[in-house]
């Protein structure tokens, strides 16, 4: 089994969202049976869900501002920053040419994620915002270990923990 590799551009990134009604689906959730089967839920998940799992810790970033007015609107002006020089902008008419420069995906990605990252430090809400990444983070974590993964809706352990007709089950010697 092998797994996806990370998406390498703001277009393989928006191809990747699931749909929200694939995300809620409560018929997936399910208890873990240990800590390794939790480990193992929270990676393939973030794996799978990774996309949404950002737009959710956006979300509760963006409801940790509402109360904090100049605050919210700084992150607006950047949000719309983001959506026009790095999630709406396709792919196809190649890299972003700024005075005959061409700055690529990962320079856009480092110099909004810094503008971000002073703007809310230098409206003094960074406290407000470690807080909010950190409930995200749980929530993420959350979702992550009681749903089931895509690939493997049943039991991490297969065909050990069928049911077995005979009382010494269907063991091979070591």
């Amino acid at each position: 089994m092998s797994s996806p590799s990370p998406p390498t551009s703001a277009a393989e990134l928006r191809q990747r969202l699931r749909p929200w009604a694939n995300f809620f689906d409560i018929s997936t959730f399910s208890l873990p049976i240990s800590v390794s089967d939790t480990t193992n839920r929270i990676n393939q998940n973030l794996r799978y869900f990774l996309p949404n799992y950002i737009l959710l810790i956006l979300l509760t970033l963006f409801l940790s501002l509402i109360f904090h007015p100049l605050s919210l609107l700084i992150f607006l002006a950047i949000f719309v920053g983001w959506l026009f020089l790095y999630f709406c902008r396709n792919p196809d008419d190649g890299p972003l040419t700024i005075l005959n420069f061409e700055i690529t995906d990962r320079i856009v990605l480092g110099f909004l994620g810094l503008l971000t990252l002073l703007a809310l430090i230098f409206a003094k809400v960074w406290v407000n915002v470690v807080v909010s990444v950190v409930i995200g983070a749980l929530i993420v974590c959350l979702h992550g270990a009681l749903r089931a993964p895509e690939e493997d809706l049943e039991s991490p352990y297969g065909y050990l923990l069928s049911d077995v007709t005979s009382p010494q089950g269907d063991y091979t010697r070591v």
